[in-house]
């Protein structure tokens, strides 16, 4: 989650493991539609964009309550769209391109405004993980196509989102060494070592997006990121919304972070068909 509050060859080789268009629908999809609705939910009750993981770079901005309307009714209809087949391709598309705004229009330009801040890395990372689950719906639901759109649909498609996903991750983990303190914090007071799981929580991230871009158990990587990132949504914002019955900020944060869970666990359902582990020789 954001602290600013408190490629490889055998990846892009890889054609036997990529999601077809006919692939049923997974419970990964359906999860992420489900974080998608509640997002578009706290946007119409709150008439507000997503704190500071959906912060407009001009304060006060004319219309700002207008645009928040518009990203909550966009996060809503997509997410009720990957839950009804006959809508599932063009949401899908819906929820790629508004991400992709999302992520350039929100996040980088802070990156390019100040790079030497992970923070701002985090950001962008985060959104991109949920961009890359959208990405590998998008493109399996796209099958494959001879016109332009075939470069970032089907099989093409499926392996340029893995490596997005892949080259996201070292920007979260990287935020658990440089913030080390601030996700302590965030770690829950029963654990023991806390310190030991901001490293290797973080470590994990990194580790995953080695395995994806060269082809090292992948399948496995991605499902272990998605579990560990499902394991932190739990343990630390479930808690918040019920110390602090139901305040906004932990219910958004929990939300966000369900949403980055579920984009891993996309990302991780498009390897199916290829082993957990290399086959014993």
């Amino acid at each position: 989650m954001e602290r600013s509050y408190h490629a490889s060859s055998s990846v892009l080789a890889d054609d036997t493991a990529v999601a077809r268009p006919s692939a049923p629908t997974f419970v990964s999809q359906q999860f992420l539609a489900i974080s998608m609705m509640t997002l578009g939910v706290l946007g119409l009750v709150y008439g507000d964009v997503a704190m500071v993981w959906q912060h407009l770079p001009i304060e006060h901005m004319p219309g700002a309550r207008a645009i928040a309307y518009g990203f909550a009714l966009i996060e809503l209809i997509a997410g009720i769209g990957l839950l009804l087949r006959p809508w599932a391709k063009a949401a899908a598309a819906l929820l790629t391109v508004f991400l992709l705004a999302w992520a350039v229009l929100l996040k980088l330009p802070a990156v390019i405004a100040v790079p030497s801040m992970e923070a701002t890395w985090l950001g962008l990372g985060e959104i991109t993980v949920i961009l890359a689950g959208a990405w590998v719906l998008f493109a399996s639901q796209m099958g494959e196509r001879g016109d332009w759109l075939g470069h970032v649909t089907g099989q093409r498609g499926v392996r340029a989102a893995r490596v997005l996903f892949a080259l996201s991750l070292p920007m979260i983990g990287l935020s658990h060494f440089f913030y080390t303190k601030q996700t302590v914090e965030l770690v829950p007071s029963w654990l023991p070592f806390p310190s030991a799981w901001a490293y290797l929580t973080g470590a994990g991230s990194i580790a995953t997006c080695v395995a994806v871009l060269f082809g090292i158990v992948p399948r496995l990587a991605c499902r272990l990121e998605a579990l560990m990132l499902w394991i932190i949504t739990l343990l630390v914002w479930a808690p918040a919304i019920i110390s602090t019955s139901g305040d906004r900020l932990p219910i958004t944060a929990l939300t966000i972070s369900a949403a980055i869970a579920c984009g891993a666990w996309v990302v991780a359902d498009s390897y199916r068909g290829t082993d957990y582990l290399p086959p014993a020789s």
